[in-house]
This record gives structure tokens, sequence and C-alpha cells, in this order.
């Protein structure tokens, strides 16, 4: 489902609840409920019941589960409003309290809407926090992989142009091995040419 209609939807369930409900209590006083003390006093004891639940629920122990508290008072007054609208000759008081059930309705889903907004948005940045993170371990990587090539290149070229250097330099005339061994020299110095044979 696309997101803007979900969002609409959960932005119109209480009112359709509340409507519906609304809606099946005059079917039911059209249907003999009207004036009817029995069917009143059933939906007492029902919205009673389900209020008392909702009580218990959110008294319990580590302070009770809110789901549960919320769909018992959800209930409680969904059967106060289908009793008043079944109970009622008129038009005035089942509307009234539809009214009234539909601002408590949006007045509770509120705030439920604000907390999940807000661990929404906390979800959506740390995400953000730790695709950054990743990104910059990334960049320090490559980073470090660029500098280390550079490196080996330039160790590479340095190597090379020594040993051109120190074969040109025994290809000279005057090149006297022995004098440089005395200087205490490497041995690279000493026969590069010898030495540059060998690696090759």
């Amino acid at each position: 489902m696309d997101e803007p209609l979900t969002h609409t939807a959960a932005k119109a369930a209480p009112v359709i609840a509340t409507s519906t409900v609304l809606i099946l209590g005059r079917i039911w006083n059209a249907n003999g409920a009207e004036h009817s003390t029995g069917n009143a006093a059933l939906m007492v004891v029902l919205a009673t019941g389900a209020a008392t639940a909702g009580a218990f629920a959110s008294a319990g122990r580590s302070g009770g589960d809110g789901v549960l508290a919320g769909t018992a008072f959800a209930t409680s007054g969904a059967l106060t409003l289908a009793g008043v609208a079944g109970y009622a000759d008129g038009w005035s008081l089942p509307v009234l309290l539809w009214a009234v059930t539909t601002a408590v309705a949006y007045g509770v889903a509120a705030r439920h809407w604000r907390t999940d907004r807000r661990d929404t948005t906390a979800h959506e940045r740390a995400t953000t926090v730790r695709r950054e993170d990743h990104v910059h371990a990334e960049r320090v990587e490559a980073i470090r992989g660029r500098t280390q090539i550079e490196v080996a290149r330039e160790g590479s070229a340095y190597a090379q142009a020594l040993a051109a250097a120190l074969t040109a330099r025994a290809a000279m005339p005057g090149y006297d091995p022995t004098a440089i061994e005395t200087t205490g020299l490497p041995q690279l110095l000493r026969h590069p040419a010898h030495d540059i044979t060998e690696e090759h």
C-alpha cells in the first residue's frame, strides 16, 4: 500500500470506527432497542466491565499494559456509544456522544502517532549515522590503498633509477670497486652490475 494512503487511512481510522458504532447502534434502535431497559442494562454492564478491565490493565505491575488498557477503554467507549445510540429515541444525544467519543479517540491516537513519529525519526537518524560512518570508513580505506600504491610506485621508480645510475657508474672509466668497498658502502654499490644481473 502506498505510504500517503496508509497515512490517510490511519488518520481516518478513529472517525470511521466511531461512525460505524453509531450507525450500528441506530440500526439496533430501529430493530427494537429503543427504550428497551434490558438492552440498555446489558450495554451498561458490558461497558462497565470493559472500563474496569482497562483500569486493572493500566494499574498492573511495572506501569501496566498500555495496549491492553487502551483496547479495553476503547471497547468500553464503543459499547457506551452503541448503548446510547440504540436506546435513545432521537439523534441529538447519540450524535453528541459520537462527537465526544471521536474527539477522545483522536486524543488517544495522537499520542501514539507522536510516539511512532519520534521512533521513526530516531531510527532514520541512527540509520543515517551508520551509513555515514560506513562511507567514511570506505573513504579512509580507499585513501590508504591509494597512498600505499603511490608509495610502492615511487619506491619502484627510485630503485630502478638507482640501479641505472649504479650500472652507468660501473661502466665509466676509472671505476674501482675495491676503493668503494674500503669505504664500507653497501654491497649493491660495490658490485652493482653483478647484483643487478642476479636480480634479473
